[in-house]
């Protein structure tokens, strides 16, 4: 049986964890605390006592020789050192746990594919995408995640990610980025009053999607007010113009029921957006064929918006 990248990557870690007797858990609490910046929050998220995980972190920094975390009362920040060592301990928990799912892969399950993309990717084609996979591709063990931009580009460099899917590629030499889906994002609102310029629009939530549309909305839909809340995720948008009323730049594909149904009307008097989708993957990714099986599979129907986003 050949082992796969993870696995080897798994051993590699175990073995230098056993060389340094670093304790794995220290990584783990390390990493809580970093996130809850408190240890009494960390210590009970971890179902410890603070004195346990102050002693853990005291190992730790006393194996790196340096103060992980600045440590004031009711103020706890990492310090330069404990930034660096961030990327490293993620990519250590997140090595061990895709290796692990992988040595248990069923003799069905003949292969496994990590996919991740950034929030709005899911909302306007991920949920669709892995729907597709999950029934056309059941030999397949799927790992999906939510991702920031830079997540996504280390974990592609470093091969724990299979398929990145994203707005801004990163342009590095080591990744092949494809175009995925072209779409459109337009302007809608659940006021019925008639809008002839951008100061008219009422309650506007600005989406993030993406460097290129911000860059555009900035020069083209200029004296729009200034956004009542601004999100990553088309889905929070959704649900505050459904529950409140509200404006926002939104897929057609995902307005279109609403604006069939009454509840949405578009706004003419703004420009539409076109946006491109990439896929993302390592040139030297060993399951790269089954990585274009993948792609191809997704190219072939046009993304619907997912049934959670437009059910009622």
């Amino acid at each position: 049986m050949r082992l796969s990248l993870q696995a080897v990557q798994l051993i590699i870690i175990i073995v230098s964890i056993r060389d340094c007797n670093v304790d794995i858990e220290l990584i783990k609490t390390f990493l809580e605390v970093k996130d809850c910046r408190h240890f009494g929050k960390a210590a009970e998220n971890l179902y410890l006592t603070q004195a346990a995980v102050s002693t853990r972190i005291r190992q730790l920094e006393r194996y790196f020789g340096v103060t992980l975390f600045q440590r004031a009362r009711n103020n706890i920040q990492l310090t330069l050192a404990g930034e660096r060592l961030v990327p490293h301990a993620e990519n250590m928990l997140n090595t061990l746990r895709m290796a692990k799912q992988d040595v248990a892969l069923t003799s069905e399950q003949v292969t496994q594919i990590s996919i991740a993309g950034t929030p709005n990717t899911w909302d306007v084609y991920i949920h669709d995408a892995i729907s597709k996979i999950y029934i056309d591709q059941p030999h397949i063990s799927l790992i999906a995640e939510i991702l920031s931009r830079e997540q996504l580009t280390r974990q592609l460099l470093e091969r724990t990610l299979d398929v990145a899917i994203l707005f801004d590629p990163p342009k590095v030499e080591e990744l092949k980025i494809e175009s995925l889906h072209m779409f459109k994002l337009i302007p809608v609102t659940t006021f019925q009053n008639k809008i002839i310029t951008p100061s008219e629009v009422k309650r506007y939530i600005m989406i993030d999607w993406g460097t290129s549309f911000i860059n555009w909305h900035a020069k083209e839909v200029k004296g729009i007010s200034i956004p009542a809340i601004r999100t990553s995720t088309a889905r929070i948008a959704l649900d505050l113009m459904l529950q409140c009323g509200g404006s926002a730049y939104l897929p057609d594909m995902l307005a279109k029921p609403f604006i069939e149904d009454g509840t949405f009307f578009e706004i003419s008097a703004l420009p539409s957006f076109e946006r491109e989708l990439f896929s993302a993957f390592h040139k030297e990714n060993e399951n790269e064929e089954r990585i274009i099986e993948i792609k191809n599979l997704l190219r072939k129907d046009e993304p619907e918006a997912p049934a959670i986003m437009i059910a009622r």
